[in-house]
């Protein structure tokens, strides 16, 4: 879709779809909207009045100009109460809009930035905004699909009528743009089937990033991993017949002045659970046990757009689960790369053992910060509840601080949660060095304080278990792969300093 900035009246521009917005217990509309009401004959204040139109958050009124304007329809939106309105609001509302223009047929959509005017909204954050939740609201997975899709709205217009403001709202929209572009990403490595989105795929598409914006790019493989003494990694990989793949992408890799931030996203393609299957009830969702990596992908994508001056470093380790006769066991002892041994209690708890490798991987970097994400554990889902928010578990408190000032600002929630040495114990082995599931309870701990053992620099883990995937459609966040992560990890890059 092409996004536009212009001056003017909205009331005046030829698309053939306008939306304005309404909040809830308004009863003469001001602004935007009470332009295009005094245009349309007070079109607008009939329909409050009748109580057709309520300003309820996410409502969508549709006026019928005949000719008063140019355009063929006005969209009014409901932003709910003004008090307490926020920029998850606008991201809300301009989805709800911009569904209803596309169920219409629009072609042509003209918007008011929501929450600029009365709303006191910063205008770039709120053209942000907008421009956010109307793309990822109308975001569709169709790949697979045979039928006809109902046709896509092919340009957005964002009308500002303040001259002052307009360079302001460029540059919102135009942040936007590319942030939708690596959410969007995200969605479409998770919403793919397994068969397609193997570790070659992924590597395939870091191939592609690397490409676009110049970064560095190391692609390994079983022999690699081995040099490198991966053994954590290349155990999860044994029962796979796809290819395991190591991904390094490096943006300024070579810049060792700049701060250095390393993302490291698990990539388990498809998780079967291994010799410690799975039941087979929903072990579809599977699929998703990527979304981690997908993440980092994404956002390393969105890093390249934006030319960020920092040293940031994409890490995913990418691999299959699956319970060959080459698989590994239950009671196995395995030797992660900074010399660990791991006594595997089950083949289930995989995640945390490509990541170890990763997480030591990293560490040549000298980084300021290491943040991983990882579909980690149902006992997260269990805890926060499915789509509620991420487990955030830190060992710092200003990194800390730093991710929960970018979860506020994008509503992509974390929860801190605890990282007592306590939880050791429920790792302690006979055997080894540490086993690789401390059980059912206080699992979503003992999993943090694993990943802990190959990390010595300022680490953040979000479990992102419950985020990963959506049952069903909830304003921009659509059933399927939701993207989480891109939109938080890119503001927390983008403010670091």
């Amino acid at each position: 879709m092409k996004i536009n900035v212009m001056k003017g009246n909205i009331q005046e521009t030829t698309a053939d779809t306008l939306i304005v917005n309404l909040f809830e217990g308004v009863t003469t509309p001001g602004g935007a909207t009470g332009a295009v009401d005094k245009a349309l004959g007070g079109a607008i204040s009939e329909m409050i009045a009748s109580g057709d139109l309520s300003g309820k958050s996410g409502e969508v009124g549709v006026v019928y100009p005949r000719g008063a304007i140019p355009a063929r329809r006005v969209l009014v939106v409901g932003l709910g109460k003004s008090d307490g309105f926020d920029l998850e609001g606008v991201r809300k509302s301009a989805a709800a809009a911009a569904r209803k223009a596309r169920d219409l047929s629009a072609r042509h959509v003209a918007t008011v930035v929501h929450g600029a005017g009365v709303g006191g909204l910063p205008p770039a954050e709120a053209a942000q905004a907008t421009v956010e939740g109307t793309l990822l609201g109308l975001y569709r997975f169709v790949e697979f699909k045979t039928e006809e899709q109902k046709g896509e709205i092919e340009s957005l217009t964002v009308v500002e009528v303040d001259a002052n403001r307009v360079a302001e709202v460029e540059v919102g929209a135009r942040l936007a743009e590319m942030v939708v572009a690596g959410v969007s990403l995200a969605r479409d490595l998770v919403n793919l089937p397994p068969n397609y989105a193997t570790p070659t795929r992924m590597a395939e598409t870091a191939q592609e990033i690397a490409r676009a914006y110049g970064m560095g790019l190391t692609v390994g493989d079983r022999q690699w991993a081995a040099q490198h003494k991966m053994g954590a990694f290349l155990a999860v990989s044994k029962g796979a017949v796809e290819e395991p793949k190591f991904i390094i992408l490096e943006h300024n890799g070579g810049r060792t002045d700049l701060d250095t931030i390393v993302l490291v996203g698990k990539g388990i393609t498809f998780d079967s659970g291994g010799i410690s299957i799975k039941p087979s009830e929903r072990m579809e969702d599977m699929k998703s046990d990527m979304a981690g990596a997908a993440a980092v992908l994404s956002t390393m994508k969105v890093v390249g757009m934006l030319n960020l001056p920092l040293r940031v470093i994409g890490i995913t380790p990418c691999t299959e689960n699956m319970p060959d006769g080459t698989a590994y066991h239950p009671a196995d002892i395995i030797t992660a790369s900074n010399g660990k041994t791991i006594e595997i209690i089950s083949t289930d708890a995989e995640g945390r053992m490509i990541l170890a490798d990763a997480l030591v991987y990293a560490g040549r970097y000298q980084p300021m910060a290491v943040i991983d994400l990882a579909t980690l554990t149902g006992a997260c889902v269990v805890a926060l509840g499915a789509n509620m928010a991420a487990g955030l578990f830190c060992t710092q408190d200003a990194l800390r601080d730093k991710l929960m000032t970018s979860s506020q600002a994008t509503f992509e929630r974390l929860w801190p949660m605890p990282l007592w040495d306590d939880y050791k114990q429920k790792i302690k082995s006979k055997v080894a060095d540490m086993k690789n599931s401390g059980g059912r309870n206080g699992g979503v701990a003992s999993s943090a304080i694993f990943l802990k053992e190959f990390t010595d620099y300022p680490w953040a883990h979000l479990d992102i278990a419950g985020m990963a995937l959506a049952e069903k459609d909830d304003a921009y966040i659509l059933a399927g792969g939701t993207g989480y992560g891109v939109r938080l990890l890119v503001h927390f890059l983008r403010n670091w300093k």
